[in-house]
């Protein structure tokens, strides 16, 4: 069956169910009732579909329930389910759901990675969301920090809305360990919102060295202060009300007010304590408060009838997304259950010597079928949409014209002078070159 959980805007778990509409049951019409039920009992805003067995077919039953409720004014999404077998049976998983199924857990990490990618996914060792071909061939203790350096970095760039955001999340903030994060969850929990970034003062164990780390990348939405929502640090307040000063508006006037921040003179606030760069920082966080490094969310669209390997033909342009680049090439997800290879020639219209100079995971990219294999499962791509594909039918070999070779003619090739046959060889491989 299909696994299904209703989470609210919080990420909270409301309600679970499972669902039949594939085969053996073939339950469409049953599906589409309790599925329409729990949309209008709830007000689903959102569908997230995990992209493994069957994705297709599930994304035709909430495309057919978007038509039954139009008035809920839905909206579907694929989304990637790597490594959410991995949380769904981790101990974390357990702790917060430990009267769930395991697969019902999966299905709550689905819908909170569409919500939140960054929250969930930091409750995944990123190993086991896919970091390429040779991951298991150098040292583990080196990629396990690697990796974690990497994700701290991200949660760090982005920052964390204090009032929201789980106790793994919060354990990647510079300055906070497992610790001091459930400590800040309890404490939200038992008080209630933090009305500001000096009310974390009052949390167990988290003193003035840990605040002055951990300060500027937690925010505070909607609190007492307008700039707590924003990545400038609380010891650099001093500065903003110097600037509040002398333009006379108040910090709520201020933010977000490009033009007269844009007529601003970094330098003018310098001191010993302020650098030129610190300011400038300041002043870019004002223009464009709660600034959010990551690109417009993008799906790929697939293609409709083109749901199976069977269905794809040579020649054919689709959209996919990249689900892994390795040295020779990048994998494509295009809606048939079987990533296809784009080979590093086939990448771009130049020489490429890294795929990941082009391409990275996730990317939405443009691919047409050379070829398909369906014996051993395979699926050629090509992001170079102007070459020329041969159709290569079953009942034979054909040349590039579609005729078949004359038997005379290669028996001709094959008595031609060895001098031939090296000048050849010489052209091919200054083509190459």
């Amino acid at each position: 069956g299909v696994k299904v959980a209703v989470v609210d805007a919080t990420g909270k778990l409301v309600d679970t169910t499972t669902i039949y509409p594939h085969e053996p049951r073939r339950d469409w019409d049953g599906s589409l009732h309790v599925l329409s039920a729990l949309a209008q009992k709830h007000g689903v805003q959102l569908i997230a579909i995990g992209n493994g067995t069957a994705s297709r077919e599930t994304d035709k039953l909430a495309a057919d329930l978007i038509k039954l409720k139009p008035e809920l004014a839905m909206t579907k999404i694929v989304v990637s389910e790597a490594g959410a077998s991995v949380y769904s049976a981790s101990e974390l998983a357990a702790k917060e759901f430990p009267g769930l199924d395991v697969s019902l857990r999966g299905a709550v990490s689905i819908a909170r990675r569409l919500q939140d990618p960054l929250a969930e996914l930091v409750k995944i060792d990123p190993k086991a969301i896919g970091v390429g071909q040779y991951q298991h061939d150098v040292s583990q203790a080196k990629l396990a920090r690697s990796l974690d350096a990497v994700v701290e970095d991200c949660v760090n760039a982005v920052g964390v809305d204090v009032n929201t955001a789980s106790a793994p999340l919060l354990a990647r903030i510079s300055g906070l360990n497992s610790t001091l994060a459930q400590n800040i969850v309890a404490h939200r929990d038992a008080h209630g919102a933090f009305p500001s970034r000096k009310a974390l003062l009052s949390v167990p164990r988290l003193g003035d060295k840990t605040f002055e780390q951990c300060a500027g990348f937690l925010r505070i939405m909607n609190g007492d202060n307008p700039l707590d929502a924003s990545a400038v640090h609380p010891e650099a307040y001093p500065v903003v009300e110097r600037i509040l000063a002398d333009v006379q508006k108040k910090a709520r006037e201020l933010i977000g007010d490009a033009a007269t921040v844009k007529k601003l003179s970094a330098q003018k606030y310098t001191d010993e304590r302020f650098g030129l760069p610190t300011v400038q920082d300041i002043l870019r966080e004002l223009e464009k408060p709660g600034r959010d490094p990551r690109p417009e969310f993008r799906t790929a669209s697939f293609r409709d009838g083109v749901e199976d390997m069977k269905d794809l033909e040579p020649g054919m342009q689709l959209e996919g997304v990249v689900t892994n680049v390795t040295n020779f090439g990048a994998f494509v997800d295009i809606g048939v259950h079987q990533d296809g290879l784009v080979h590093v020639s086939a990448i771009a219209n130049r020489f490429v010597k890294d795929p990941a100079e082009v391409v990275k995971a996730g990317d939405i990219v443009k691919v047409k079928v050379v070829e398909v294999d369906l014996a051993r499962k395979r699926i050629a791509l090509t992001m170079r949409l102007g070459d020329e594909v041969v159709r290569k039918p079953a009942g034979g070999s054909r040349d590039s014209r579609g005729a078949r070779p004359d038997p005379r003619a290669m028996a001709k090739a094959k008595e031609a002078p060895a001098a031939n046959n090296a000048l050849a060889a010489a052209f091919a491989k200054a083509a190459k070159r």
